[in-house]
């Protein structure tokens, strides 16, 4: 008698970074987004919370923990090396909980994680990791190191230039472009293997949003159509994927897709230490010197990118004078500050949050006291050298904290945060830990 072998349960994960519920909805409904179009027939697309602050090396870390800050130690792009004003770039090996990779290596599952960011440098997996932004150098972003020269004879590239895509269009198409072929290069090349876990995110929706934000919203932009036709190359490559696991699987069950945040078009850029100096809570010991060394003793409180809100906390930092018995009234006062300011008759901030009531573990107190969330337009931000509370670069998209997405065969309900995937995601393959 012949039996049918059960197939194991695998799991694939397509991460698109920066992209907004709103859009997928928007081109879906346009006709551009064929495979979402499908995939929203079969499941279900929810709306998703990111990390606070809302950026990708904090948010990735939340989704690849299970965690939020307090408990993985990645507050931000830089922070504070401890007692000093000193910043630091933590990296992946600054990461201080475990991943959820980690956890099914230990289940004797074997993972392919291709273009995360966050994970520079690349580090121990059980079994192949190419890192993504902000990796620096393809020959410290590979584990296995073997693996290097497979990824240069496919012209692997991490990321586009940021700093020359910025001001040249062109070149941005191009590079997004090519980083796209690259992504579909490396799935062939790693599809083949035998995984339980299979995970690649694309990051340049990020950098176009970040750039040409503006040619997705004006129908008249000289780059509408070439904004169309790269999410259309993007939903395609998503098919390929789906198709290629729906072969593999026989069903879409172990499926997802998700954003690290969402984004908008920015109206105005908010400069969180120049309204903080003009209102009195900051101040330097050197006015032609405007850097954290050179804060003055009667700082009060003082923000870091993009965000992150610090009180001159007495004994975390050299020159603190801010009291334990300060605190509370102080954050009361700076966040009813902050949600009464207003530009042209808008209101700037929508929520100020304390970190001790959205941030769990042992590692709350490195972090900041409180994190602002701009209003729809308003990007904050965390430079020292403005002297104006307002103004505008080049840049024309900025991320936003609650409208990612989720797609799941399941529904799985309102209100899900980005840390409350790892459980999801991870279910099939580790039953007993999610029981």
């Amino acid at each position: 008698m012949w039996f049918l072998k059960k197939k194991k349960p695998r799991v694939c994960v397509i991460g698109l970074d920066g992209v907004p519920i709103s859009l997928i909805q928007d081109l879906t409904a346009k006709g551009h987004l064929k495979t979402f179009a499908a995939l929203q027939e079969k499941g279900h697309l929810h709306q998703l919370k990111a990390s606070l602050p809302e950026i990708s090396s904090v948010s990735w870390s939340d989704f690849m923990t299970g965690t939020n800050s307090g408990t993985h130690g990645i507050f931000g792009f830089t922070d504070f090396k401890p007692g000093t004003y000193d910043l630091r770039f933590p990296n992946f090996l600054n990461l201080e909980a475990p991943t959820f990779w980690d956890k099914l290596g230990q289940a004797k599952k074997r993972v392919i994680v291709l273009n995360q960011p966050s994970t520079y440098p690349a580090r121990r997996l059980p079994g192949v990791l190419i890192s993504g932004f902000v990796a620096i150098e393809l020959e410290k972003a590979v584990f296995p190191g073997t693996l290097l020269p497979k990824l240069k004879q496919i012209n692997y590239e991490i990321d586009i230039d940021t700093f020359q895509c910025r001001q040249n269009h062109q070149l941005l198409w191009q590079q997004l472009g090519s980083t796209l072929e690259g992504r579909r290069k490396a799935l062939q090349l790693f599809w083949k293997e035998d995984w339980d876990y299979f995970e690649l995110v694309i990051t340049g929706t990020d950098r176009l949003h970040h750039f040409l934000w503006s040619a997705y919203e004006d129908e008249n932009h000289p780059d509408h159509h070439k904004f169309l036709e790269y999410y259309e190359q993007v939903d395609k490559f998503i098919g390929e994927i789906v198709a290629r696991f729906e072969k593999l699987t026989g069903s879409l069950e172990g499926l997802f897709l998700l954003s690290d945040h969402g984004f908008t078009g920015i109206k105005q850029e908010v400069y969180l230490n120049a309204w903080l100096e003009k209102e009195g809570f900051l101040r330097f010991a050197a006015p032609g010197e405007k850097n954290l060394a050179q804060l003055h003793p009667d700082t009060i409180a003082f923000a870091l990118d993009p965000n992150r809100l610090y009180l001159h906390l007495e004994g975390k930092f050299p020159r603190g004078r801010v009291k334990p018995g300060e605190v509370e009234s102080l954050k009361k006062t700076l966040r009813e500050k902050l949600l009464n300011l207003t530009f042209d008759g808008h209101q700037v901030i929508s929520h100020v949050f304390d970190t001790r009531e959205i941030y769990s573990g042992p590692l709350v107190d490195r972090g900041p006291d409180l994190i602002a969330l701009g209003a729809k337009g308003f990007d904050l931000k965390g430079s020292l050298k403005k002297e104006e509370v307002f103004g505008r670069t080049d840049l024309v998209g900025m991320h936003t904290w609650d409208d990612a997405f989720f797609w799941a065969e399941e529904d799985y309900g309102n209100g899900l945060k980005i840390s409350d995937l790892a459980s999801i995601i991870t279910r099939s393959l580790l039953p007993e830990e999610n029981n």
